[in-house]
């Protein structure tokens, strides 16, 4: 069994389908890549090379955008992350002192 799955073929991320430790390796289009971090089961991992401003791809539709550089084998989250539609209030300080 795959640690990681895609929800829909044109994701731009994998979802990990079991808990990682950090140091465990992934196959990703036959490439290994080694995990940072733990992971738990439901995070995304980038499929693909993903540059600032580039849409998340998540059951096929766009779910934020990225907002540093993210790697193949990355983990995908709010530290490199953010959604399209609502603030992200824990990293925006812009919308705390309002």
């Amino acid at each position: 069994m795959s640690k990681l799955m895609k929800l829909n073929p044109a994701d731009n991320v994998y979802i990990v389908r079991v808990p990682l430790q950090a140091n465990d390796s992934v196959e990703i289009e036959g490439q290994n890549y080694l995990i940072k971090q733990a992971l738990g089961f439901g995070h995304k991992i980038a499929a693909t090379l993903l540059h600032p401003g580039d849409k998340i791809i998540k059951f096929g539709i766009p779910i934020g955008s990225a907002t540093e550089q993210i790697n193949i084998g990355e983990h995908v989250h709010l530290h490199n992350m953010k959604s399209d539609y609502l603030p992200t209030y824990t990293l925006n300080n812009e919308f705390v002192n309002k």
